[in-house]
């Protein structure tokens, strides 16, 4: 089965290079052409657009940043967008709203195409190691296709039913995850504010039963200030805002995900968006050198 990929960023890069080494027969197409060169230098083909990419494959996949790109590139609201998908499954697994993929999969069946969501839990480096979590929801039949295309990019994958409940399943861990990390960074900050032994600290939160995955990837950032990127912030600030939306939607509280979405706001707004989440704690130490000095 010719498989297409379309969007090779920060996580999409390295999913597809870890398809094209599996052997699937990979087309690829990105909007800033140099990042096709690693796919190609693997023996992947690389198109000159996206109508190609759709011409020439079976399953195509999204990894893109938002709905504007997504309904950009299956041109949709013209009449490209039928020619695209017809007869094709389009897979998204980028994050995008509840809502607007319900609106994707209807109009995707409408034009005879078939729809995946899959959205994906982890960060760059499980996409380098081919440890992501995905969750799949949408047409059966298209899911029971997709499911193992996706083997080469995950440790499990998990069947969530219709659509969206995979995409409201990964908001729901990446409430957990954001909440996770701004409490890492913040006590992070309260041990060096109280003069400990930062190394040592992370020491003891290691070797107890709050370690997991996430603060072993992230303790070391901390230590080191080291924001290179795994998991943008302003990433991280837009997945905050999709599950308030859908809290808010749902008339569910979300305390905890709101005073962290204040932070991540502050975090974009002091010019550390393009950092990784981790940079949360820059709106930290901002907050304390305004109560210290203000």
């Amino acid at each position: 089965m010719d498989v297409g990929f379309i969007g090779l960023g920060v996580m999409g890069q390295p999913m597809a290079l870890r398809l094209a080494w599996a052997g699937t027969p990979l087309l690829v197409w990105n909007r800033t052409a140099a990042r096709t060169d690693p796919l190609r230098a693997t023996g992947a083909e690389v198109a000159a657009d996206p109508a190609e990419v759709f011409a020439r494959t079976d399953v195509v996949i999204l990894m893109l940043a938002d709905d504007l790109a997504i309904d950009a590139t299956l041109g949709r609201g013209t009449p490209h967008f039928a020619t695209r998908v017809a007869g094709r499954i389009v897979v998204h697994m980028g994050t995008t709203s509840p809502g607007y993929s319900r609106a994707l999969e209807a109009d995707v069946r409408a034009a005879g195409g078939r729809y995946v969501e899959a959205p994906v839990s982890g960060s760059r480096v499980p996409a380098e190691n081919g440890h992501l979590v995905a969750m799949l929801a949408g047409d059966e039949s298209a899911v029971e296709v997709v499911r193992p295309l996706l083997a080469p990019l995950c440790r499990e994958t998990f069947v969530c039913g219709a659509a969206p409940n995979a995409l409201l399943m990964k908001l729901s861990v990446n409430l957990f995850l954001i909440t996770l990390v701004t409490g890492l960074s913040e006590a992070y900050h309260f041990a060096d504010r109280h003069g400990l032994d930062r190394r040592l600290f992370l020491d003891v939160l290691d070797a107890g039963p709050m370690a997991s995955g996430v603060s072993r990837m992230k303790a070391p950032k901390l230590y080191a200030r080291d924001f290179t990127v795994q998991a943008a912030a302003h990433d991280v600030l837009k997945n905050n805002r999709l599950i308030a939306e859908a809290a808010r939607k749902a008339g569910v509280a979300s305390p905890l995900l709101d005073v962290c979405h204040a932070l991540f706001e502050e975090t974009v707004t002091l010019g550390h968006g393009h950092e990784d989440m981790v940079a949360v704690l820059r709106a930290i130490e901002s907050r304390t050198e305004d109560a210290l000095h203000g």
